[in-house]
């Protein structure tokens, strides 16, 4: 499935719709979808046939109708979808936000300190966050490891943000795992 070469449009269409669906677990309406990207709801539904017949996404008939994203949707996207996922909560400016959960951290040049970021992989919509906003991450399940950050960078298709590490921390005790 990971053959499908998606247009940069038609990813930021799909990670929305993923995105809105995971709040709601309801088909999305595509004036929702069209706020979310900031484009005209007629360019959605132009959009959306060709998500269709690429079978990423499936339409809904009806005054409740809308569209639901499909499993190919999540894997063109490389998203994992799980029934349960573990609760790794994210704070942006001291508020934790709703519906919004962490699904990875990368970190890179941890032998530089000063150099340090890490990429957060967001379920959720990463639109609201901005350079030099405040961040912070976990505690992450098993090492309760929690980041405090800022903002230096994010990619919205892929609900990616880079921080800038201020602080890192993990209790002493030894880890649950």
């Amino acid at each position: 499935m990971s053959s499908i070469e998606l247009t940069s449009s038609q990813k930021s269409i799909l990670s929305a719709l993923i995105n809105l669906y995971g709040e709601q677990e309801d088909a999305v309406k595509g004036e929702a979808i069209a706020e979310e990207v900031d484009r005209n709801p007629g360019t959605i539904r132009n959009q959306m046939q060709s998500l269709k017949a690429l079978q990423l996404v499936e339409g809904v008939p009806g005054p409740k109708g809308g569209y639901k994203p499909t499993s190919n949707a999540y894997e063109a996207l490389d998203i994992q979808r799980m029934d349960e996922p573990a609760d790794v909560p994210i704070f942006h400016a001291g508020e934790q936000l709703d519906g919004v959960n962490v699904d990875g951290i990368d970190l890179s040049s941890v032998h530089h300190p000063e150099l340090c970021r890490a990429e957060i992989h967001v379920q959720g919509s990463v639109r609201d966050f901005h350079e030099g906003d405040s961040v912070t991450v976990g505690p992450t399940p098993l090492s309760k490891l929690v980041i405090d950050g800022t903002v230096d960078g994010k990619d919205d298709t892929a609900n990616i943000l880079i921080l800038r590490i201020d602080d890192m921390r993990a209790p002493d005790e030894p880890a649950e795992h």
